[in-house]
């Protein structure tokens, strides 16, 4: 059984090693949490790096909305949401290298079966509606995606404009907000 290992590691290396810099990856982001969301005082330079790295980590919450709500209410929401539009798709690259490269490792519960059934019919709705609302689900249709061998462009721009619909109203949500807060507090 030993001897069969070389084998399998040396054709399946890609995915090995995707699912390793995906592990690599969301471990960093956990164990760095706060100075991560500490970045946020950086301007768009801080929604960004907080916005893909936020989304680096599959299925750990890390504040990248509330890094982008809170930019909304400081910054330019309009650029605020661009940023983070633009950053939290190349973060979620993680989740969909994890199912790229370890499909076999992922547990395939219901929610699993029921959004491989929606990626399989319609994958690049799935993305775009999933990652345009904040939900949790969008981290197993990102592994699922990968599992699959979704197209990485595909998956790329559906996660863009998803989340860049996201990312703009979170970001608006946040310059309103801060208008409220300014006519209550002196």
């Amino acid at each position: 059984m030993l001897q069969a290992i070389p084998g399998f590691v040396r054709r399946h290396r890609s995915q090995i090693l995707a699912l390793l810099f995906s592990v690599a990856i969301t471990a960093t982001v956990v164990v760095f949490r706060e100075r991560i969301a500490a970045l946020s005082g950086y301007g768009y330079l801080g929604v960004f790096v907080v916005s893909v790295l936020g989304n680096a980590t599959v299925l750990f919450p890390v504040p990248s909305l509330a890094v982008t709500f809170a930019g909304g209410g400081v910054l330019n929401p309009l650029f605020v949401g661009l940023v983070a539009g633009v950053g939290e798709p190349l973060g979620e690259l993680t989740g969909y290298l994890a199912g790229y490269g370890g499909g076999a490792v992922v547990e395939q519960g219901p929610h699993f079966q029921r959004i491989r059934s929606w990626m399989e019919r319609r994958g690049f709705l799935t993305l775009l509606v999933l990652s345009a609302i904040p939900n949790p689900l969008f981290d197993v249709a990102g592994v699922i995606a990968g599992v699959l061998h979704f197209p990485l462009v595909q998956f790329l721009l559906a996660c863009w404009l998803g989340k860049t619909v996201k990312a703009l109203a979170v970001a608006y949500l946040g310059s309103q907000f801060l208008e409220l807060i300014r006519h209550w507090v002196p």
